[in-house]
């Protein structure tokens, strides 16, 4: 193994472990760990609170973490000696692991602070649940599953209104993919199936509103995306079946509710100052709740 294969290894490892170590993992050699240590490579105790972690990350619960504790125990033993390695090459020390160990530190303090605040949100009631599915038919009482045929073209911002007028043209999708080749664009097309509740609400509500055979026209980075509603096929799901997915997600909206004003009030009091380039144009605003997956939905 080179030894930039080496580095890339420990470094990851090195992450991983102090991720763990921040979650809770005391140190080894403490005599009131000693009844929880569950292996000792070269004298570091791994211990069952370690274990523990992993398994809750993985979402593993009830008789099937037995059998997978002995598989993360391995890999937690693994780890335990790539770190060792690490440190004997002196890897510890390279700025670029240095700076990947910060950032792990970073992120796992982020979200303890998320999940302290949002521990204050209060679950919905019975009222509270009802209304949510009265006011989101397409979600529930009037779902569908969507076959779509998505085609992202890369177009110039001058060439969007050519697309448009084509696609209004109508025709299937075989004839829109000849036009388009034969006018020199390039783009990619694939075909999925989606349920409602897997859509962005905002592209959700789009779609709903079109027959099957009807299209949306949307814009895209680097050029504009068609999706194509190939069909569908209606799949309600009454109040009860639905209900401990709405608790959920009002739970979860609250919880981003809560974040987002105690951020944004943070942000208010914080001094901020952007350097370089970015002083120059700075950064557009984003939602301080939102994951990145959110910001790539919208």
């Amino acid at each position: 193994m080179t030894r930039r294969a080496v580095a890339s290894t420990c470094c990851a490892a090195a992450a991983a472990l102090l991720v763990l170590t921040l979650a809770g993992c005391g140190d080894p050699g403490k005599r009131d760990r000693a009844t929880q240590a569950a292996a000792r490579v070269n004298g570091e105790t791994i211990t069952l609170p370690q274990i523990q972690q992993v398994l809750q990350q993985r979402g593993v619960q009830g008789e099937q973490s037995d059998a997978a504790a002995t598989v993360v125990l391995e890999r937690l033993i693994h780890q335990a000696l790539a770190v060792q390695r690490a440190r004997q090459l002196d890897l510890d020390r390279d700025p670029k692991v240095q700076l990947q160990l910060e950032m792990a530190r970073r992120e796992v303090l982020a979200r303890a602070y998320l999940e302290h605040v949002g521990a204050a949100a209060v679950a919905p009631d019975a009222d509270e649940v009802r209304r949510y599915y009265e006011e989101h038919p397409v979600l529930f009482a009037q779902r569908r599953i969507y076959q779509l045929q998505e085609i992202a073209i890369e177009a110039r911002p001058e060439q969007v209104d050519a697309l448009r007028t084509r696609l209004g043209e109508g025709g299937d999708v075989e004839s829109f993919a000849g036009w388009l080749r034969a006018n020199g664009y390039r783009f990619a097309a694939v075909q999925a199936v989606r349920a409602a509740e897997q859509l962005p609400p905002a592209r959700l509500a789009a779609l709903a509103a079109l027959r099957d055979g009807q299209a949306l026209f949307s814009a895209a980075p680097n050029g504009v995306l068609v999706t194509i509603v190939a069909g569908s096929r209606e799949q309600p799901v009454t109040l009860d079946q639905s209900r401990a997915a709405i608790e959920q997600r009002l739970l979860a909206e609250r919880r981003r509710a809560l974040v987002r004003d105690d951020l944004g009030a943070l942000r208010r009091e914080a001094k901020v100052e952007y350097v370089g380039r970015f002083a120059e144009s700075p950064p557009p605003a984003v939602d301080p709740a939102a994951s990145d997956a959110d910001e790539a939905a919208r």
